[in-house]
């Protein structure tokens, strides 16, 4: 079982990090492999509607979003860490999801999804929402904490200081490598759930 965390921040070792590395150490207690891959200093743009991953699989920008797609498909869960900029995620990393997400085909069902956000002091709730969107509207279950997951700090110092903040993030790794292992159970005994054809409305006819 496998957990690959997505690090939307510039900073490679911030704050950002941080949080996701004590998600990442508690997985690893669980017996849960981990990757973090650092998505926030990539040069991305974001999607055009082209819809050309429609036909060829991936996304016509060949960037570290077609590197990372493979790994989301194998993987159990995704935890997506950002920083809070303007009480809202990453504009760098809200690129890269609506790529990875649109252009990912494979089945997304039951993939478990965890946000992780940093920020010195506001904003939290809003990004903590923005990036679970991406989840709810994937089958994707949600894993939550003992509290909203986030930590709050200038610096990687702050956040290590931040003793609530890394209790929850460390609750946040116990939980999700329950659920992980509890619907890899489900799934041997009963399968995924059964999907009816997608109906797709517009709301003006």
């Amino acid at each position: 079982m496998k957990v690959l965390l997505i690090n939307g921040s510039p900073n490679e070792k911030g704050c950002t990090y941080t949080a996701l590395s004590e998600v990442a150490k508690t997985l690893t207690v669980q017996g849960i492999e981990t990757e973090i891959i650092h998505v926030g200093n990539k040069d991305i743009r974001g999607c055009i509607g082209c819809r050309k991953c429609k036909t060829t699989g991936k996304c016509v920008f060949n960037d570290i979003v077609n590197e990372t797609a493979p790994k989301f498909e194998q993987v159990d869960g995704i935890v997506i860490g950002s920083p809070v900029y303007y009480a809202s995620a990453n504009g760098t990393l809200i690129s890269f999801l609506d790529r990875l997400f649109y252009s990912v085909l494979a089945d997304k069902t039951m993939k478990v999804g965890a946000a992780v956000v940093s920020a010195r002091r506001g904003g939290c709730s809003a990004t903590f929402d923005e990036i679970n969107k991406y989840f709810t509207i994937s089958g994707m279950p949600i894993a939550s904490s003992q509290y909203w997951n986030s930590v709050h700090g200038y610096t990687p110092d702050d956040v290590r200081k931040d003793e609530e903040g890394l209790q929850t993030m460390r609750t946040l790794g116990k939980n999700m490598a329950f659920l992980i292992k509890s619907i890899s159970l489900g799934k041997e005994k009963f399968g995924l759930p059964e999907k009816e054809q997608r109906i797709a409305t517009n709301f003006i006819r």
